[in-house]
């Protein structure tokens, strides 16, 4: 017979009830926002006037909580490694432990520091700056038709934050020493205009992920529209807003004018049986606060279908089971967002410090099961090359001394229509070199000398 009180007292490899408070840390403990009032701080004008755009700003909020060394090491990074420009608003500054900014899992991500990155194998040979390919599967400009039944919108190329690990690093934000960014070269509302025409003489469409960017920096005055013309095509019966503003700039969706344009929608969608939800980003538990929790009730009391985060597995943000749990319980049970996928960080310049090791992945997947309630255990995927999201374990191989796993798929994008030979290829994904044995990891240096151009990726 098992007894109750030894197996507590032995403990579980993670322990529940999570320790962690739910609670918006206190702002004013940060010298830029000392004397801040409440109003203001969940005021989203207020929070994107003082959202912060350099390393200046940086410096001046955080003050002497910012050590000099770890100012120095960001400087050098946004100089010689960054894909992404500084722009992090006040709530997401206030998430991060300004007490212990150097190991802080938010500020590794939000503001990178050289002294983060590799120095062996900063940079994959294989890394590329649209590393999903998601523009060569473009049927119109910034409609990416990928899957049989569904495509990506993005709406715009700009975000409320700009993440260090953004997938879309090519395309959103402004440019930076490593990357000049692509741009739109159609009119916002002409290409808005061409995909719901695509979506109209394309009945095998069902499901539309608006995105960017960010909806979130889109005014409700041109997202309701769209999403409202989307409601009017018959074959589409699903429609996600993706925003991390949700998490960082939560004020943005408590606005009057905002919620009152979801709550239209919601009930157009509830009246045309499509499920409307909303999609976040959120990567470590201390980012759950209340505003989000705020914010994502009133998306759900106005008929929003579903709030779910879509975290991204980053190296010393979130790559252990405690931290991927912890994250679980505080949005399944505080903000009451639903855990859905963990993905593997893409193959994107200058991000191997970031990015695990398929077997990795696979472990941490292991490790979580059990603890949460099956329609809340998320999904680690790899998003592969050609081919899309792919449960972690769906492999088709496995080279683990040279790190790279193969892929097939069950389906034709875009490029490949007509093509039926696209199904039986096998597409290749790559593990940091630095964690490969070290045959491993001669095999690669072997190919950069054989090839050395290929170890350069073009930003």
């Amino acid at each position: 017979m098992i007894d109750a009180r030894e197996t507590m007292k032995a403990g579980q490899p993670i322990p529940y009830p999570i320790k962690r408070e739910y609670l918006e840390p206190d702002w004013t403990r940060i010298p830029g926002f000392r004397g801040v009032s409440v109003a203001d701080w969940e005021d989203a004008t207020w929070q994107r006037k003082h959202t912060i755009k350099n390393l200046r700003e940086f410096k001046d909020v955080l003050g002497a909580l910012l050590p000099d060394d770890l100012a120095q090491s960001i400087g050098q990074d946004m100089e010689q490694r960054a894909t992404m420009s500084m722009l992090i608003p006040p709530q997401m500054i206030n998430t991060m432990n300004a007490a212990d900014l150097w190991s802080d899992p938010v500020r590794r991500y939000m503001a990178p520091a050289f002294a983060d990155r590799r120095t062996d194998w900063a940079n994959h040979p294989k890394a590329s700056r649209d590393s999903l390919h998601e523009h060569d599967m473009w049927v119109v400009e910034g409609l990416t038709h990928r899957y049989p039944t569904k495509v990506l919108a993005e709406m715009l190329a700009t975000c409320p934050q700009y993440c260090g690990h953004c997938t879309r690093m090519d395309l959103v934000g402004n440019d930076v020493p490593q990357v000049e960014k692509l741009k739109f070269t159609t009119p916002q509302k002409d290409r808005h205009q061409q995909m719901l025409d695509y979506l109209r003489r394309t009945p095998s469409v069902r499901d539309v992920v608006v995105s960017g960017g960010d909806i979130a920096n889109l005014h409700i005055t041109q997202l309701e529209p769209f999403v409202s013309a989307l409601l009017d095509i018959p074959n589409i019966r699903d429609i996600r807003l993706a925003s991390k503003g949700l998490i960082g700039l939560p004020q943005h969706f408590l606005q009057h004018n905002v919620l009152a344009g979801f709550e239209r929608l919601a009930r157009k969608a509830f009246e045309r049986g499509v499920d409307l939800a909303l999609h976040t980003h959120a990567n470590h538990a201390q980012q759950v606060t209340p505003l989000v929790g705020r914010a994502t009730k009133k998306l759900l009391e106005i008929g929003f279908r579903d709030v779910r985060n879509q975290g991204v597995l980053l190296r010393g943000v979130n790559t252990t089971a405690r931290d991927l749990v912890e994250l679980c319980f505080m949005l399944l049970d505080h903000a009451k967002i639903m855990p859905y996928y963990f993905y593997m960080c893409d193959m994107i310049p200058n991000s191997e410090h970031w990015r695990l090791s398929v077997a990795e992945a696979q472990q941490l997947q292991h490790d979580i099961m059990g603890y949460l309630p099956g329609f809340a255990t998320p999904r680690v995927v790899c998003d592969v090359p050609f081919v899309g999201k792919r449960w972690i374990h769906q492999l088709a191989g496995y080279d683990r001394e040279k790190g790279i796993s193969y892929w097939t798929k069950n389906y034709l994008t875009s490029i490949e229509w007509g093509n039926q030979g696209a199904l039986h290829q096998q597409h290749e994904y790559y593990d940091p070199i630095y964690t490969l044995p070290a045959a491993g990891q001669q095999w690669w240096r072997d190919q950069q000398a054989e090839a050395p151009a290929a170890a350069h990726t073009n930003a």
